[in-house]
C-alpha cells in the first residue's frame, strides 16, 4: 500500500487524470487527419501524450519506489489562495496597485518567516514591473489606481 502513496505514483495519476479531462472536454471537436487536422487533433494528441507519460511515471514509481507523500501544509495553500481571490476581486474595483499590495501581503503571511521590509520591497518591485509590462509595454487598458491612473 505504501507504494501507492508515493509522490511519483500520485503525480502520474494526476497526469492521467488531466489527460482524461482533456479528452472529455475535447470529445466534440473534430479530429480530422494528419493532413487536414481538425480543431481537436492537437488537444487529443497532447492528452494521449500526457496520459502516456502519466502511465510511465506511475509504473516506474510502482516498480522502483519513491518518496512517501508528506502531509500538506495548509497555511501556505490557504493564504495564497485567499490572496489570489482578493486580487481578482480588487483588480477591477480598486486597480492594479491595491490588488497587488493585498496579494503580496496576504500571500507573504503564508511563509515560514514574515519580514516587513522584504514584503514591502516585493510590493514595490512587482508593482513597477507590472506597470511597465502591462500598462506601458503592452498598452493594456488597466487602471493602476481606479479613478486616478
Amino acid at each position: 500500500m505504501s507504494r501507492f502513496l508515493t509522490k511519483d505514483f500520485l503525480a502520474g495519476l494526476m497526469f492521467l487524470a488531466f489527460g482524461l479531462v482533456a479528452l472529455y472536454f475535447g470529445r466534440h471537436l473534430a479530429v480530422g487527419t494528419g493532413v487536414r487536422m481538425g480543431p481537436g487533433y492537437v488537444p487529443r494528441a497532447l492528452a494521449f501524450i500526457l496520459m502516456g507519460l502519466g502511465g510511465i511515471i506511475s509504473l516506474v514509481a510502482l516498480v522502483s519506489g519513491s518518496e512517501p507523500v508528506e502531509k500538506p501544509k495548509w497555511k501556505p495553500i490557504t493564504l495564497v489562495t485567499i490572496g489570489i481571490v482578493c486580487f481578482a476581486l480588487l483588480f477591477e474595483r480598486a486597480g492594479m496597485l491595491p490588488a497587488l499590495v493585498v496579494l503580496v501581503l496576504i500571500s507573504s503571511l503564508g511563509g515560514e518567516e514574515f519580514k516587513l521590509t522584504e514584503v514591502l520591497g516585493n510590493m514595490v518591485v512587482l508593482t513597477i514591473l507590472c506597470v511597465i509590462v502591462f500598462k506601458l509595454g503592452l498598452g493594456m487598458n488597466i487602471s493602476v489606481i481606479q479613478g486616478v491612473w
